[in-house]
């Protein structure tokens, strides 16, 4: 009796253990958390040609983040309209695009994004486009962009499967630059 006993507390201790370890999105998740609050500037390393995105300072701003959200602003030059948005729920993270006029309002083409299928690696997440952007932007139903981290670079990239669209920018988190002005439309 005293055997199954002790057998009940190692197998509860472990199912305890195991319930309290983290997933992999949550430690991507929590890896761009010990940025929040700092800026870095970036660098188009494929995709950008005579663009905005190739002429201008790139800088993203990992600017709030609360337990299950993180909104970091891009900016491309004095253009403040771009802010990414992390959302974890249930060991997936749901990417959204937030563009905004100077006013603070929304753009007509805002909020497309997608929900990671899995909890990935806690050094990279996927998204590929949901329903609500293939409805948005019919042409980005086959977007599937993806963000990386490690200790020295966060990526943000974009590709269009069965076309040659293809965007990432990489940031130097080794190099924190002044944080920008907020983005278009941020109320703290």
């Amino acid at each position: 009796m005293r055997r199954l006993f002790i057998i009940a507390i190692l197998l509860s201790t472990s199912i305890i253990a195991f319930a309290q370890q983290k997933s992999e999105a949550q430690k991507f998740f929590d890896k761009i958390k010990q940025h929040c609050g700092k800026s870095y500037e970036g660098e188009v390393t494929a995709g950008a040609g005579n663009d905005a995105f190739s002429t201008n300072r790139l800088v993203m701003h990992v600017r709030s983040c609360e337990e299950n959200r993180i909104r970091i602003p891009f900016f491309v030059g004095n253009d403040r309209s771009r802010t990414w948005v992390l959302t974890l729920e249930n060991d997936r993270i749901l990417l959204k695009h937030d563009h905004r006029h100077e006013d603070g309002s929304e753009d007509k083409v805002t909020q497309y994004g997608g929900w990671t299928p899995n909890a990935g690696n806690d050094t990279i997440q996927i998204f590929p486009a949901d329903d609500f952007t293939r409805e948005l932007i019919p042409h980005a139903a086959n977007n599937v962009w993806w963000m990386t981290i490690n200790d020295d670079e966060f990526s943000y990239n974009l590709r269009r499967i069965g076309s040659d669209r293809v965007f990432s920018v990489i940031f130097d988190l080794s190099k924190e630059v002044s944080t920008p002005l907020a983005p278009w439309g941020w109320k703290d």
